[in-house]
């Protein structure tokens, strides 16, 4: 019927987007399923395992999905924009010798921004993704919110930090209400052939998710034999390249001294690899820039929050203050160990995301 609303599933061939997309049928939608093309040329034959997030491979099966819930179903070309917002941003990042998190960025700059443009052309009302989160619109803020899945192993809150109000209006996330194993049980019931398709864990254009041989092939003129240094200067050792490093990082160094260092930051305008004890990996402070916030418009006063510093990391109190320059200082409660340049912080009051940034800098 013409007044089904219409929503465009960006499915990955994986059972969450496959599930998500079953789902939106049931409820009444008028439903397309959509996969982004974002491989290179030159990988169109180099996923044999079927493992990457939106791979050629995967198109096979998002398109027998497709057929088995009975809605039409398009590859769309998002190769170029995926080069220069995250390939090329995950290349920069690490030549400046900080650590990036390309999933962050392809779900902010491809499957959010691109793919919701490319859906409202399409003349769909909304997109839809298998990402374990809650979007709902609070009318006492008089805004949409963000909220952690149910299911808090798979809570994918982290990396959707970046959306905005215009965002978070026109997007459903179905899954957000389900645990995982609910997920692959429904996924059986409705005899959806991914059902038990094992979940993508690598970057996706990372071959092997090797990302020192990837960046060593890319970039290989950005990758400079330098200093391994402690906390005082003294050298202790050579590195190939501050790019083969990151922060916390004990094996591999190569170094013999009688105890165990780790590293602690990495410094690209000195060329020089730090290292320190285990201690010195931690700390309580940080700098953040590149900020959103999706309760407040922006932030004016310091804030209470529960603050996460990785994907995988548990959320732990601070607060958060604005700098008044584009950029927030946060202050745990407790040190944190491996705090990352180039890796989001996000803050949460409760299961709501508040907001969050790219950290810019350690505070010791």
């Amino acid at each position: 019927m013409a007044d089904k609303p219409r929503v465009l599933v960006a499915m990955s061939g994986g059972v969450d987007s496959s599930l998500t997309a079953a789902l939106l049928v049931h409820q009444g939608y008028d439903v397309i399923g959509a996969t982004m093309q974002i491989w290179e040329k030159d990988q169109e034959n180099s996923d044999p395992d079927s493992r990457g997030c939106c791979s050629l491979s995967a198109v096979d099966d998002a398109r027998r999905v497709a057929n088995k819930i009975g809605i039409p179903y398009y590859v769309l070309n998002f190769r170029d924009m995926f080069q220069d917002t995250v390939v090329n941003y995950f290349m920069a990042e690490y030549s400046a010798g900080r650590t990036p998190n390309p999933c962050i960025a392809c779900n902010r700059y491809v499957k959010f921004e691109g793919l919701l443009s490319k859906a409202l052309a399409l003349g769909a009302q909304y997109v839809a993704t298998g990402h374990y989160a809650q979007i709902m619109y609070a009318k006492d803020r008089q805004r949409y919110i963000l909220r952690k899945g149910i299911d808090l192993t798979k809570d994918q809150s982290y990396a959707l930090y970046h959306l905005n109000q215009h965002t978070l209006s026109h997007f459903l996330m179905p899954l957000g209400k389900f645990a995982k194993t609910e997920t692959r049980k429904m996924a059986r019931e409705l005899g959806l052939s991914v059902a038990d398709k094992p979940d993508s864990q690598e970057i996706c254009f990372v071959p092997n998710d090797d990302y020192k041989a990837f960046l060593k092939n890319r970039i290989p003129e950005s990758l400079k034999p330098g200093n391994i240094v402690d906390l005082t200067g003294n050298i202790l050792g050579k590195h190939q390249g501050v790019q083969l490093y990151t922060v916390g990082q004990r094996k591999g160094l190569g170094l013999a001294v009688g105890k165990p260092l780790y590293v602690i930051a990495l410094d690209a305008e000195r060329n020089e690899v730090v290292v320190g004890s285990d201690q010195d990996v931690f700390a309580s402070e940080l700098i953040a820039g590149d900020l959103n916030f999706i309760t407040i418009d922006t932030l004016e006063e310091p804030l209470a929050v529960e603050a996460k510093i990785r994907y995988s990391g548990t959320p732990a109190q601070a607060m958060v203050t604005p700098l008044g320059n584009g950029q927030v200082h946060v202050k745990f409660a407790t040190p944190q160990r491996a705090i990352t340049p180039g890796q989001s912080v996000v803050f949460y009051q409760d299961d709501i995301v508040v907001g969050g940034g790219i950290i810019t800098k350690t505070v010791k």
